[in-house]
């Protein structure tokens, strides 16, 4: 019998903090469609919606495989409706939550819901219509729900419904990684610790770079990775990372992040290609694995035999740059403290121009949260104000791209704790000198 990783103490946790900011945002229920959110609000990732009320008890519905959901979810597991009388399924199963007089607000991911899926759901669910910005919130509803744990009124009249943007609320939800949580990303960390040093003895001169990244991904995959690293953003793809050398490390590409790689042709634009690694040039080895579900990222730089000057002192500032940020690192902090430190740094050596890609191409971030997927939240970035909480795990990658000539830089995974930080990367730091 499959057996659920996740106990029921686990995600009833995640569920009351969902529940929590669902009742400071006034909203009613919460329609969970996006896998990775059912398998962090469930257990299990099977196909379905899951309906999470503000008050009360969830309900897993499932399409596919309902046997299997209910070895998987310690939640309520029911058979999914044909969706043209989902609303009815709803009215029967929440009886309170659809009898009110005034209008309900029913959240969804907007962020990963397909156009499509949303429109069917406003004309089943939410009355044909969705609410937009100038709709104010009846707080009513929600009062009621707080004092009697269900929504009093009219059970003859179904309460009016609209759909809203529930993004940014399921991610702050998130962002706050578990014991259990934290556990997985350590694991994931161990096997690519594990992973790289038994993949170094392949790396020598004229082996190419899809040589040695499908090496290391041999290694991590016996070791329990499942082979996927999950990203939230719409058309971004996640290999199991990017490895590059020399001037083909350098070459941008539409991948949200510092280096992009040749990759191995227009119809994968990113990563590895099949350019054999040259002496002196460097190896940028930024590999993540999944365990689990969790994911660990990390960078280090290699080189077989020694980089020119210049390159070796760019190295030398991101771990500089690392440092600086592990002294920021402690709750309170604003994230955007981080990488406004960090453009001071680079600045200060003259290698703006250079630092997490180059020129038009660059991005605007130091780092980025992580659990079950590689772009959580928080961001360090500008626009991103929110103080580091405990709990909070985060990647900051440094980098320097010189176009002609390859990508050096480091990547280390950090939790926040309520003292400061500690290092969940395992692998050890340093340029990675092969002779």
């Amino acid at each position: 019998m499959i057996q659920s990783l996740l106990q029921p103490d686990e995600i009833k946790a995640r569920v009351e903090r969902l529940q929590k900011f669902m009742l400071q945002e006034d909203i009613a229920a919460f329609l969970v469609t996006q896998h990775v959110d059912l398998y962090y609000l469930t257990g299990s990732m099977q196909a379905g919606f899951a309906f999470v009320p503000a008050v009360g008890d969830s309900t897993f519905y499932v399409r596919r495989s309902l046997a299997r959901a209910r070895q998987e979810s310690c939640l309520k597991v029911e058979p999914m409706p044909s969706l043209r009388v989902f609303r009815s399924q709803l009215e029967k199963d929440y009886p309170g939550l659809f009898a009110s007089e005034t209008p309900i607000r029913i959240a969804t991911e907007m962020d990963v819901l397909p156009a499509q899926t949303y429109w069917k759901l406003a004309e089943v669910i939410a009355d044909n219509g969705h609410e937009n910005n100038n709709i104010t919130t009846n707080s009513s509803t929600i009062n009621n729900i707080k004092t009697s744990g269900t929504i009093a009124g009219n059970t003859s009249s179904p309460a009016s419904c609209s759909l809203v943007d529930g993004s940014s609320l399921i991610r702050r939800v998130r962002m706050i990684k578990s014991a259990w949580e934290i556990g997985r990303i350590e694991a994931a960390a161990a096997v690519v610790a594990e992973a790289l040093e038994a993949a170094a003895h392949v790396l020598k001169e004229g082996i190419t770079e899809l040589e040695l990244m499908a090496r290391i991904e041999y290694e991590i995959r016996i070791r329990g990775h499942i082979g996927v690293m999950r990203t939230r953003s719409y058309n971004m793809e996640v290999l199991t990372g990017m490895l590059g050398s020399g001037e083909a490390a350098a070459i941008p590409s539409a991948f949200d992040g510092p280096a992009g790689g040749r990759g191995l042709g227009p119809a994968a634009p990113q990563s590895v290609s099949r350019k054999p690694i040259l002496r002196g040039e460097p190896i940028l080895i930024d590999i993540g694995c999944c365990i689990d579900g969790y994911v660990i990222d990390q960078t280090r730089t290699a080189v077989i035999g020694s980089l020119p000057d210049d390159l070796a002192s760019a190295y030398a500032y991101t771990e500089a740059i690392i440092r600086e940020s592990e002294q920021l690192m402690r709750p309170g902090t604003a994230c955007d403290a981080l990488y406004a430190a960090a453009l001071k740094h680079v600045d200060k050596v003259g290698l703006a121009e250079h630092f997490m890609g180059f020129g038009t191409d660059q991005v605007k971030f130091l780092g980025h949260g992580i659990g079950l997927e590689v772009d959580e939240w928080p961001v360090l970035a500008r626009s991103f104000k929110d103080p580091l909480e405990p709990g909070m795990v985060l990647a900051i990658e440094p980098k320097f791209t010189f176009p002609g000539r390859g990508v050096v830089g480091i990547e280390n995974t950090y939790l926040i704790t309520d003292k400061g930080f500690r290092a969940l990367t395992q692998s050890p730091e340093g340029l990675i000198i092969i002779p």
